[in-house]
């Protein structure tokens, strides 16, 4: 077990054998460790004072892991930067976070030439001087291990997703890091014969925790595309040797859509690692590509993990962990556990369903930089908080069930979106579905369903309707009012939906929308007619802002 991030890079500066692959180009480790070293030095150069924040604006290229084993080693911090934020948004996270330099490349350079920020250097990787600079120093300069990080030592300020409001960014040291990745090579029996496919981008947590670190904890070989494809994935395992790979969000439904092959279980993959996976992609995905998928859920912020046990019932997550209880967030009491019928339907979601609590985790949990607010949401009365909803069976398994801001309340019942997304992701076209609340003209909200379909596959209302009045398991107010169908729902570069942008945007939306009249599950196109007349609804209650406040 490796005390600090450090440790692990050092223990790898004699190796021969391959550290990274990218495109056609390989690198050894004794190769990675020069580049690492080279870097540091760098960083210690420009260094003065006790902090040194390095935000890196990349994509999955050599650069990336090679200024994670720098900052290592210097005893500085990386800010993973997220490429798809702009303008506002983009100066805030590195002017937030207090980045000393950034290095970026050609593709990201003009996003930051209109920008404010208090960042002293922008580095462009692109650029022949950039490479010029980078060879002045030694790969064995002593300047750069001069600072020996401790494990406390601050080592990434990794953002959330930010699909519902402004990222925060969640504090990991060098020991919390380091403890993660060689827990998760010993979970999964990585050695120095793994090609590990690094399928989430690396300013991600899970790239950094289920990916990078693992890889060289075990000295396994880090393979890297520039951007995740998903048709192009199963190629991309079978030309580099993958045999392990990490995910989040609905990467697996995305692989899942692409045309299936008669020779898919053809390749080397043994193993993937990830969270937010559903159980019927779990099991297709292992099916179809003959490999072992171990979907567990963990937070960036580390305050609560649960993983499945060989009994695990479908949809859960796993067995309660001991310390981790599910209360409700008004009274702080623990909620009743849940009644599921023999078809699997929740009975009793309004009182059963609360947030995920750790009675334990406020000690693994290291805080928001700059922000105590968000940190005190997190820790209350000693607990940490998860902001994850979940329920807990009479077998003491507990499910997921949404995230905090995912509450839906229909007709005076509260419940949450997962469960829901659960069954409506059985319906065969469906490749992504998303739900989420939508005000209802009159009060609380209403259901709508956010689809992307599968290659090659159309909608047909009926046949919905038809699938709905099938499931058991769906609840008196769980069918869909509205229903949007898109080419491609809009996502973060982690492959999270994101609902807050489809909330802001409801039913007057350029995608199909879809939408019941009564109660009848009966879909029928919604017109521009029926947009205004709804609007009009609306008006006439005095509801109005419910639409212009979304």
């Amino acid at each position: 077990m490796y005390g600090t991030v450090a440790e692990i890079v050092l223990s790898r500066r004699d190796s021969t054998s391959q550290a990274i692959c990218f495109e056609e180009s390989t690198w050894t480790y004794r190769e990675y460790f020069d580049a690492c070293v080279k870097r540091a030095a760098l960083a210690s150069k420009l260094r003065n004072g006790p902090k040194f924040h390095i935000g890196l604006l990349l994509d999955n290229v050599p650069e990336y892991p090679m200024w994670l084993g720098a900052a290592a080693l210097s005893g500085a911090t990386v800010v993973g930067i997220n490429p798809t934020r702009r303008g506002a948004e983009l100066e805030r996270d590195i002017n937030h976070t207090e980045c000393d330099i950034v290095i970026t490349e050609n593709c990201y350079l003009e996003l930051l030439k209109p920008l404010n920020i208090s960042t002293s250097e922008i580095y462009n990787i692109d650029d022949p001087k950039y490479s010029l600079l980078i060879d002045t120093y030694s790969a064995y300069d002593s300047e750069s291990l001069s600072v020996i990080p401790s494990k406390e030592s601050l080592y990434l300020l990794v953002f959330t997703s930010g699909t519902s409001a402004a990222p925060k960014a969640v504090i990991c040291s060098q020991g919390r890091l380091a403890f993660i990745g060689s827990v998760v090579a010993q979970m999964f029996d990585i050695t120095s014969d793994d090609v590990n496919y690094c399928a989430m981008p690396l300013f991600h947590s899970n790239a950094l925790m289920a990916c990078w670190c693992p890889t060289m904890a075990a000295g396994a070989t880090l393979c890297l595309r520039r951007k995740f494809s998903a048709s192009s994935f199963i190629d991309d395992v079978r030309k580099y040797g993958v045999t392990y790979f990490n995910y989040v969000g609905k990467t697996l439904s995305y692989i899942l859509a692409t045309q299936e092959r008669p020779d898919d279980a053809n390749n080397p993959l043994k193993r993937g690692f990830g969270n937010e996976g559903t159980q019927i992609d779990v099991e297709t995905f292992s099916t179809r590509f003959d490999c072992k998928i171990t979907d567990a859920y963990g937070s960036t912020e580390g305050g609560a993990v649960v993983s499945a046990s060989p009994d695990t019932p479908k949809g859960a997550l796993g067995p309660l962990p001991n310390g981790t209880v599910v209360l409700d967030p008004t009274t702080g009491e623990e909620c009743p556990r849940a009644i599921i019928d023999k078809n699997g339907k929740l009975l009793n979601p309004d009182e059963a369903i609360g947030e995920m609590v750790n009675k334990f985790g406020a000690a693994s949990f290291e805080g928001y930089w700059n922000n105590d607010e968000a940190t005190s949401e997190r820790l209350k009365d000693g607990l940490y908080w998860t902001g994850d909803l979940a329920y807990v069976d009479e077998a003491g398994f507990i499910y997921f069930a949404g995230r905090s801001y995912d509450w839906i309340r229909v007709d005076g019942e509260n419940f949450a979106s997962s469960p829901i997304e659960r069954i409506i992701s059985r319906f065969p076209p469906v490749a992504i579905v998303a739900i989420y609340a939508v005000p209802d003209p009159l009060v609380g909200d209403q259901v709508m369903a956010a689809l992307e379909l599968k290659d090659n596959c159309n909608f047909s209302s009926a046949d919905f309707s038809e699938f709905l009045s099938s499931q058991s398991d769906l609840g008196t107010k769980w069918a869909p009012k509205f229903v949007r169908i898109s080419k491609e729902l809009p996502r973060t570069q982690s492959n999270k939906v994101i609902k807050n942008q489809l909330r802001r945007e409801f039913w007057e939306c350029n995608d199909p929308v879809f939408y019941r009249k009564g109660k009848d599950l009966i879909y029928q196109s919604m017109t521009e007619q029926d947009r205004q007349e709804l609007r009009s609804i609306f008006v006439a209650k005095d509801r109005a802002e419910f639409l212009e406040n979304l």
